[in-house]
């Protein structure tokens, strides 16, 4: 941030009083900017035995699979913004579950937090960030081909929770850089 969005004045980086790390701040308004993680929430859609993934049409990981997700929006809640995530990139309908997964990204300010979902049938109708949806059972997942870590583990820990005849919910701390394009 450069600017302050209430004035226009350029922000400096201070520590305001009563607060114990840097902020943006303006010196001309005193307005204190708050930057915040952002919510990445999605499913874990299944229709029978296989999970649907996406494949992306954007970048980040521009034609690599991944479990249908985004940006939470304002005025939903985590399980409205998976849910309309999924209708969005794969066009399915679901009935959505508990909470499966949730994973702090902290170098790229973001959390990653999964559901899971029972897909209401097999039809897919991807929207215009993916090239293409599909279903695959655990021996067809293209796990050298999956966009986010977030989603390998998320989706590692559901095979091996179904295997154990029960799923819980994982969390975890994942701690790297973004790959590079490409």
């Amino acid at each position: 941030m450069r600017f302050c969005p209430s004035c226009g004045h350029e922000v400096e980086q201070a520590i305001p009083p009563g607060d114990n790390r840097l902020r943006h701040c303006c010196p001309s308004c005193s307005a204190i900017h708050y930057q915040n993680p952002k919510m990445v929430l999605g499913t874990i859609p299944v229709w029978e035995d296989r999970v649907l993934l996406c494949r992306r049409a954007i970048e980040p990981r521009y034609g690599y699979w991944t479990l249908p997700a985004g940006f939470m929006e304002n005025g939903e809640s985590t399980g409205e913004g998976a849910a309309r995530e999924t209708l969005e990139e794969a066009g399915a309908r679901i009935e959505l579950g508990a909470p499966f997964s949730i994973l702090d990204v902290p170098q790229i300010e973001q959390i990653h937090m999964f559901f899971h979902a029972t897909m209401l049938g097999p039809e897919l109708d991807p929207g215009p960030e993916s090239l293409e949806a599909r279903l695959f059972t655990e021996d067809e997942i293209p796990w050298d081909s999956l966009a986010f870590r977030t989603v390998s583990q998320t989706l590692r820990w559901f095979f091996e929770d179904r295997r154990a005849g029960g799923y819980r919910l994982h969390t975890e701390t994942i701690r790297y850089q973004p790959r590079p394009p490409g």
